[in-house]
């Protein structure tokens, strides 16, 4: 080969040598991102003592499922609204997080939350009959399925059974007009100085849970008006209203109780209404000696067992996660039986799923009962982001009437003109865009 020759030779090799030094290093790129992705990091935000407890079932999933790091946030309740907002806002949301049940007709709104039909169509966890029908449904809007129960709550009736039973009744009957009467009996028992059950006028949801069992619909079918005014919730306001005018409940607000557990034991008030985040509250507080002199019960219906709130936390993924696969097994993880139950252990909080039910620690625990049962009975509350605003309105007018500062009938009509106003853009909203889950459009 003469030099000639050999000299447009050595551009050319050199080129073939560069071409395939890229090629390795495109290989070892690629064999990089797959080392990344076998790696990942999932945001997880939980609130309060929830957050506290959750990071050792966090430590089970993390074995269970090597290479996948959660990142575990915990945050005050009272700061976890204002973050989750400034977090969409930012871009800067988790891939997953609790979400308490009323959040998620405002954060459905925003377009913020994935769709989890798809996950749960080839899911082996997480089916929507394992779970009680009024707690899943507080998830769906417009029949998709935006978040999974993690817990529950329902309110039912807390009871001193002792003095129930001094007044003449094993238990609380279950309809209204014989409530009326237990109530009416343990009153001749305790005395003017006391009362036969605690409704603190500054919370809305007595008044709510007896206008549900009536039959009120609180709003207008597309979530545009109230319906406050109608038959149902005015006959469930006058027999609210009959317990204080008759002297059965004391005209005070919550922050008039020094100690709610204290009062309780020395009989002031004979039943409350409140849900299980109670039950080890009264379990530490109440003397050892009024252990077995309190019970819990259903709520009474107008006519029989009555409907109740569909509370609770659940898990919710987040569109703009890049992190979806990986996060969904987190909540899977997190839904299974026994973990629900090892959640209920560290914690307090019901399961969500039925089969946790059947485990020997709830199942045996007879102030549970009341709440296994409740659960079957409970209901969602209109699922729109202005509801938080309603019911401040609903606790304000209610109040008005005990306090004799409003009549029954100008209270009434004067809540229906409150949340006209309060629902105003959202009648807008409905006018002028097509809704895609109820409570907002995209």
């Amino acid at each position: 080969m003469t030099g000639r020759q050999w000299k447009p030779i050595l551009p050319r090799a050199m080129n073939r040598l560069q071409a395939l030094s890229a090629f390795f290093v495109a290989v070892l790129g690629v064999l990089s991102a797959c080392d990344q992705d076998r790696e990942t990091t999932i945001r997880f935000w939980a609130f309060g003592r929830e957050g506290e407890v959750v990071q050792e079932q966090v430590a089970r999933f993390e074995l269970e499922n090597p290479g996948v790091h959660v990142e575990l946030q915990q945050i005050p309740w009272s700061a976890a609204h204002e973050k989750l907002l400034t977090a969409f806002v930012g871009r800067s949301t988790p891939d997953v997080t609790q979400l308490g049940n009323t959040w998620i007709s405002e954060l459905a709104a925003l377009d913020a939350l994935e769709p989890l039909d798809p996950w749960i169509s080839s899911s082996d966890v997480v089916r929507a009959t394992d779970y009680f029908e009024g707690i899943w449904e507080t998830n769906v809007l417009d029949g998709t399925v935006l978040g999974i129960p993690w817990y529950v709550d329902t309110r039912v009736l807390f009871y001193r059974s002792d003095i129930l039973k001094s007044a003449g009744f094993d238990s609380v009957p279950s309809n209204w007009d014989g409530w009326l009467e237990a109530m009416h009996a343990v009153k001749r028992v305790v005395g003017p100085e006391k009362y036969a059950i605690l409704l603190p006028v500054n919370e809305w949801p007595p008044p709510v849970i007896l206008g549900l069992q009536a039959g009120s619909t609180l709003l207008d079918a597309d979530g545009a008006s109230g319906r406050f005014s109608s038959p149902e919730f005015r006959a469930a306001l006058s027999f609210y209203l009959e317990l204080f005018r008759e002297g059965l409940a004391p005209p005070v607000r919550n922050n008039d109780v020094a100690n709610l557990y204290q009062e309780f034991a020395r009989g002031y008030f004979s039943m409350y209404i409140t849900g299980p985040w109670n039950l080890g509250e009264f379990r530490r507080r109440m003397p050892p000696e009024l252990q077995d002199a309190w019970a819990t019960a259903p709520m009474p219906g107008p006519t029989g067992p009555g409907v109740s709130l569909a509370g609770g936390s659940s898990l919710v993924l987040f569109r703009r996660s890049e992190k979806k696969r990986a996060a969904w097994r987190l909540i899977e993880f997190l839904s299974r039986t026994e973990e629900q139950v090892a959640f209920y252990e560290l914690v307090g909080n019901l399961p969500s799923r039925r089969q946790a039910w059947a485990d020997s620690a709830l199942a045996k625990d007879e102030k549970l009962a009341a709440f296994a049962e409740q659960l079957d009975r409970a209901v969602t509350t209109p699922k729109i982001p202005e509801w938080e605003l309603i019911t401040t309105r609903i606790q304000e007018r209610v109040e008005s009437v005990v306090n004799g500062s409003a009549d029954l009938d100008s209270a009434i009509v004067a809540l229906d003109r409150d949340v006209w106003r309060i629902l105003e853009k959202r009648r807008w909203l409905l006018t002028h865009r097509q809704p895609s889950v109820t409570g907002g459009s995209r």
